[in-house]
């Protein structure tokens, strides 16, 4: 049944966005984080998604929306979707290039609706270009941006799970292009479409990468250059127990400490630090050093130091960890443990909403009579 209970709904939204109204064509993966990050927030969140689609409110995706399944094939219901996007402050759709128009809820529809919405698209190759209108998937989009050859190991690439494209590239650039375009559509009371492409993105990320090849600081191919695992000072090495610790000892004092708490202080072969011929021998001594204890030994070792040190703690593992638990970085909700809100607010305070589902006809009057 649906939650009758708009108001209540709404006043539990606590933080820096509430009172902000925005309509989320459903999906799957950056879109739909895009807007739990929204949600989180405090944005009104109201989830446009198809009739008879099974829910999974328990989702850590769906936390913080108001549910509505529609038929968007349906004239009625485009007209009532319509109703509700002139209230609206900003519409995500990650639909490709063409859906929404072909709809009859294009930018131009809805801008003449509404001439301050904001209209967010997320694609993985954008609104137009050759591949426009090809299938694709985090791995294809960060392939042709030189992110991905640029992680791995020697022998081959190795994809970043999905966060470089898809949550990275993707659902963070539309948040922060939707919260842009929501600033000046306040100053200027025009509203604006924000394309956001994963495959832009990704190239974006990598903006650090092309300025030090600019400079002659970054070589192309893995495990060749400083961050990439190429040197013996940053990287993740395994330890007696078979579990794995990294190291980030970029700095020279940093450096310092590693080799002084890795008894390697009075060692002359760890003097020159940046020279990359001898980064290669130098790793396998580490290697050796590292095997000598376990990772417990370790952690009692150099954690907490400015060696730039962690241990490599699992997704079971992390939650437990003593500064991940006393910043609460992870809560429980329905019995399954997930990433709490974030970035964190001093006096508006993002919160975790339960998802609820409505209908459309009730938001639409709720939104007409509301602030």
């Amino acid at each position: 049944m649906p939650d009758n209970s708009l108001p209540e709904f709404q006043t539990r939204c606590s933080g820096p966005l509430a009172g902000f109204r925005i309509v989320e064509f459903a999906g799957i993966g950056p879109g739909p984080f895009a807007c739990m990050l929204l949600a989180d927030m405090g944005a009104d969140v109201v989830t446009l998604d198809r009739v008879g689609v099974k829910k999974n409110l328990k989702a850590v995706a769906t936390r913080g929306r108001r549910i509505v399944e529609l038929d968007l094939k349906d004239r009625a219901a485009i007209a009532g979707v319509l109703d509700l996007l002139e209230k609206a402050d900003a519409l995500i759709e990650g639909f490709r290039p063409g859906v929404m128009e072909r709809l009859g809820l294009g930018p131009d529809i809805a801008l003449a609706r509404n001439p301050k919405l904001v209209y967010g698209r997320m694609t993985g190759w954008g609104q137009e270009g050759p591949l426009a209108q090809a299938a694709g998937h985090d791995i294809n989009y960060i392939s042709l941006t030189g992110a991905l050859a640029a992680i791995g190991t020697a022998e081959r690439p190795v994809p970043p799970l999905n966060l470089v494209g898809d949550f990275g590239g993707g659902a963070l650039y539309l948040v922060v292009g939707v919260l842009a375009a929501l600033l000046e559509a306040a100053r200027s009371g025009k509203g604006q479409v924000v394309d956001a492409a994963m495959c832009d993105g990704a190239a974006s990320l990598m903006s650090m990468f092309f300025d030090m090849t600019a400079m002659g600081r970054w070589s192309e191919g893995r495990e060749r250059n400083f961050l990439d695992g190429g040197a013996h000072f940053y990287g993740v090495y395994e330890c007696a127990c078979g579990n794995f610790i990294s190291i980030g000892s970029i700095e020279p004092q940093f450096y310092a400490l590693l080799r002084q708490h890795a008894g390697l202080a009075d060692d002359p072969a760890f003097d020159p630090q940046m020279d990359h011929k001898a980064w290669p021998a130098l790793r396998e001594r580490l290697k050796d050093v590292f095997k000598r204890k376990t990772r417990e030994d370790w952690c009692q070792v150099m954690e907490g130091t400015d060696i730039c040190f962690a241990p490599v703690l699992t997704m079971a593992e992390a939650p437990k960890h003593p500064h991940m638990a006393a910043r609460s970085v992870f809560v429980e909700r329905h019995g399954v443990t997930q990433p709490a809100p974030a970035p964190r607010f001093s006096r508006t305070q993002s919160a975790i909403r339960e998802p609820v589902t409505a209908e459309i006809d009730e938001i639409v009057s709720a939104w007409k009579t509301g602030p």
